[in-house]
């Protein structure tokens, strides 16, 4: 049972952040690197070519027909985005990347949020991608990570099962090892951007039961191997997903299991920065069209954002709209500090909270037409139900950042 639920635990949650939020603009602080948000060169560059990105190639109908390709995003975008380097740029500088830190990450997708993308770069790029490059020995970096940042090659992860809800660990799926291959068996039914992907990381168990922390490892098993079959499937923001079952698959091992668990939660942290940064950007894109909504709709002769009840609401939106950011900023801050992961899980916990709530608000200022397809805000609030509910949900992240107090 989740203890966020519990009224005390939820107001010590908001007294915490209240706490960090002030020492962020408190006197005594000027002039520390906690307060400095200037953005550097690179990063600077990176924005304005993810906003340039998101203006010169999406609109809703081409969003639409982005989704309608074969793997559920655009493919000319992808290779795009490999040559602007935006796939590359979280990357360490000796593999061709950039090495971007927290701030750029978060400047980066908030920016492709508020354009609503479909790519899939959390989690081909920023999470399968990094996962890779952590564990794999130097012939699988050379084989595989020029192909990986240009755009040409694309690797999913496949570590959810059954029985792992909300971040539980389960892996049922089995390994028999001999050396550095593998023969896998089992099924994979969550494998998020997984179809038309070149290959796939695979958490299989070679010891112990399945949820024991130890006793599993990551495996790379090519889209092509024997014995792999791919199903695919919608999610409910229109992207692909896919399933897998493996049977007597043969697999390339990357890691003996000693760093595995570890790897994936050093990785998972800036991935869920990633997705909150996404979520912050669809919900200032929400705000903003709706703002304009309100100012142009109008009933009884005047426009309907004039009525004081709707402005109320809106308001209160707008606060909701300004502690996401506040605590996005307050994570990245947070950087290279041991309550790192404690302040991402935070922003997790509240903005995964509430960005439904403002899609429910603009939704309703909108009427019926908020939830077709032919509107940006029905886009945006299917990618919110998605990304706040995927790989786990704001209670989930809540307990964590109690867990870590």
């Amino acid at each position: 049972m989740h203890r966020s639920g519990n009224l005390p635990t939820r107001l010590a949650f908001c007294a915490a952040h209240e706490r960090d939020l002030f020492l962020l603009d408190h006197p005594s602080t000027k002039g520390t690197d906690i307060v400095n948000f200037d953005l550097t060169e690179d990063q600077e560059m990176l924005k304005a070519v993810a906003e340039r990105f998101v203006t010169d190639r999406y609109d809703v109908e081409r969003r639409r027909q982005y989704l309608d390709e074969a793997g559920g995003f655009g493919a000319e975008n992808w290779s795009l985005l490999g040559e602007l380097g935006i796939i590359a740029a979280p990357f360490d500088e000796a593999l061709g990347g950039l090495d971007l830190d927290a701030t750029g990450v978060a400047v980066v997708y908030e920016a492709l949020g508020r354009g609503l993308f479909v790519e899939p770069l959390i989690e081909n790029a920023l999470m399968a991608g990094r996962v890779f490059a952590a564990i794999a020995d130097e012939a699988q970096r050379t084989k595989w990570m020029d192909a990986i940042l240009s755009g040409e090659k694309r690797l999913a992860m496949a570590h959810a099962e059954r029985g792992s809800r909300n971040g539980s660990l389960c892996v049922r799926t089995r390994a028999d090892v001999s050396g550095k291959d593998a023969t896998l068996c089992g099924h994979k039914p969550f494998v998020v951007a997984g179809f038309n992907a070149d290959a796939y990381i695979v958490s299989a168990r070679h010891d112990g039961g399945p949820s024991d922390a130890s006793g599993w490892a990551f495996y790379l098993v090519p889209a092509d191997a024997r014995g792999l079959t791919v199903k695919p499937w919608r999610m409910a923001d229109g992207s692909m997903a896919a399933t897998l079952d493996f049977d007597e698959t043969p697999a390339i091992v990357l890691d003996a299991g000693e760093n595995a668990a570890d790897v994936l939660t050093s990785v998972e942290t800036l991935v869920s920065l990633a997705r909150s940064a996404e979520m912050l950007g669809i919900m200032e894109r929400m705000f903003a069209d709706t703002l304009d909504y309100l100012r142009t709709r109008e009933q009884f002769d005047q426009p309907i954002g004039k009525f004081q009840a709707i402005q109320h609401r809106m308001a209160a939106q707008y606060a909701i709209l300004t502690q996401a950011r506040a605590l996005v900023e307050l994570a990245v801050v947070k950087e290279a500090k041991p309550e790192f992961a404690k302040a991402v899980d935070g922003a997790r916990a509240f903005i995964a909270g509430h960005a439904l709530e403002m899609g429910h608000e603009m939704i309703q200022f909108h009427g019926g037409m908020g939830i077709t397809d032919e509107l940006a805000l029905g886009f945006g609030h299917k990618r919110l139900l998605v990304l706040s509910r995927w790989p786990d949900d704001a209670d989930t992240a809540l307990d964590r950042y109690i867990d870590a107090a």
